[in-house]
């Protein structure tokens, strides 16, 4: 399924001469704090260089804050005993669970410099257009700080001490902890592969952490989690096929990462179409206008402000590449969603109100009609161009 290319390059290329080096401490030098490391130092021109880099997201829309009406909150309330039984059960012992360390060299152990060299020997094998969507995904992972803040937005749900008891506190940090592995073993091992330009991925980590994320949720629990259902079958299907290529290009270790954090991501998804599913027997009115709202808005990737320092368009190209190999496809985003309404059996809600029954109808009708129209984008679809990714050194890979 991937593209044929030459002949890659696996080293760095030379540096910028434009790249600022950091001060030399010989017997002379100074102890004073560089004047470039002190926040202080920022002129008027840098300040809103940042604000501009990490401002509001470049997606222009009128922002809506705390949508639940306040009645509501009260459900959240009365859940906490059932989402003790029935969302922390999706859980595991951090005792029990699988460490980065459990598929990568042992830095103490002997055999530390062969077991590195098998690493990049198969890594040579795999195309750049494979390393483009395993780092894309890899920097969505390690964008995670923004992940937990945006579902402690949520109205009635929130860790409001940074230690609360509560069952969804609890369930949001220890989702947290679990999410965290996938970035740091991802991370580690494209570090070790010696095919990637870590600087470059590192920047573009930042940058997208410091524009956080916007998916329109609105303070909502019930746009919020309808939102974590989606996207945790979304990381599931293309760690999954990340996994089937990595496999198909002789990568079993590999293949192995990918497939375990797509098993992570299977069990966290199911956790929140549970808390969906009990919201739809609670309140399946509000419910069913929550999800035909949040379809209405599409649900945006959260890496959707992807930014590396060069290129404004990084995150469509990255899909770009993603849907040419088939790990995540606007037939899959049409997928996930008819799984969902199945799942949740939003065909067969009664006693709705007109504005209900409304949304009832068009997201029962949505999967079908996303499929025609992507059926007729890719007949009109031309091959892609090539553009270089930072990530690879600014190999070119075809989109």
């Amino acid at each position: 399924m991937a593209a044929k290319i030459g002949t890659p390059c696996y080293a760095p290329c030379s540096p910028s001469k434009s790249r600022k080096v950091l001060p030399s401490f010989g017997a002379n030098a100074s102890f004073r704090t560089p004047r470039f490391f002190m926040a202080s130092s920022l002129r008027s021109g840098e300040v809103r260089h940042y604000k501009k880099s990490y401002g509001p997201p470049r997606e222009l829309h009128v922002q809506v804050t705390h949508s639940m009406p306040a009645q509501k909150m009260e459900i959240f309330k009365s859940l906490d005993d059932w989402a003790e039984k029935n969302v922390l059960v999706h859980l595991k012992p951090v005792e029990k669970c699988w460490q980065p360390q459990d598929f990568l060299p042992d830095p103490a152990s002997d055999g530390f410099d062969d077991q590195v060299m098998e690493i990049r020997k198969h890594a040579r094998e795999i195309p750049d257009d494979y390393f483009i969507v395993l780092i894309g995904d890899m920097i969505t992972e390690e964008a995670l700080p923004t992940y937990q803040t945006m579902v402690n937005t949520l109205d009635g749900v929130q860790d409001e001490t940074g230690a609360s008891q509560t069952s969804w506190a609890i369930w949001t940090r220890a989702w947290t902890a679990e999410e965290n592995r996938h970035g740091d073993l991802l991370n580690k091992y494209l570090y070790l592969s010696g095919r990637v330009d870590m600087r470059q991925i590192e920047k573009t980590i930042q940058y997208l952490i410091g524009s956080g994320m916007d998916p329109r949720t609105e303070n909502n629990p019930y746009l919020g989690y309808i939102y974590t259902s989606f996207q945790e079958r979304a990381t599931f299907i293309s760690h999954g096929n990340t996994a089937r290529l990595a496999k198909e290009h002789g990568d079993l270790k590999l293949a192995q990462i990918c497939g375990t954090i797509a098993s992570d991501e299977k069990r966290h998804e199911t956790a929140y179409t549970k808390i969906i599913e009990k919201l739809f027997e609670i309140d399946p009115d509000g419910t069913v206008l929550a999800l035909s709202d949040m379809m209405r808005k599409k649900i945006t990737m959260p890496a959707h402000l992807m930014f590396d320092g060069h290129s404004d368009n990084l995150f469509d190209q990255f899909s770009a590449v993603a849907q040419r190999l088939g790990v995540y496809t606007a037939k899959d985003y049409a997928d996930i969603l008819e799984f969902l309404v199945q799942r949740w059996k939003v065909g067969d809600l009664t006693g709705l109100s007109g504005e209900g029954r409304k949304a009832q109808e068009y997201v029962c009708t949505l999967p079908p009609r996303i499929r025609r129209l992507e059926e007729r984008a890719q007949a009109r679809a031309q091959k892609g161009p090539k553009v270089p990714f930072s990530w690879i050194f600014n190999r070119e890979v075809q989109l």
